[in-house]
């Protein structure tokens, strides 16, 4: 019985990584490319380490009060903190930019978003 205790213990430790054992969040730069209804999972393109990849955010419960984060608009521009997971990145903190002061890796990113918006939105102009 013991013996059990400790083999389902242990794989958890093993499965479960602490948020003290991954280390410092990374900073990382993201175009938003879609905002769903649930904003807990935000995918965008993500310039971290150099590499640019589609990539979700996920957001905690303090991120999601966050006023930037409940105005989030498609092609916004934002600086995070975030630990790098399977899933995506899990945001530590976040703060919206103009679309200028990001990395030059993802201004062509951004600026193809805005064009993209600006020709969803000028239809409904009229």
């Amino acid at each position: 019985m013991a013996t059990r205790a400790l083999l389902i213990l242990s794989i958890l430790i093993l499965t479960v990584e602490p948020v003290w054992a991954q280390g410092e969040p990374a900073t990382i730069f993201a175009v938003v490319t879609k905002v769903p209804r649930d904003r807990s999972q935000v995918p965008a393109r993500v310039l971290a380490g150099g590499q640019v990849t589609d990539s979700l955010l996920l957001a905690p419960d303090e991120i999601l009060g966050n006023p930037v984060w409940r105005t989030l608009e498609m092609c916004h521009s934002l600086k995070a903190e975030a630990w790098k997971t399977p899933g995506g990145y899990r945001l530590a903190s976040v703060k919206a930019m103009d679309s200028g002061m990001l990395p030059m890796e993802l201004q062509g990113v951004a600026g193809d978003c805005l064009i993209r918006k600006a020709l969803d939105i000028a239809p409904l102009a009229d």
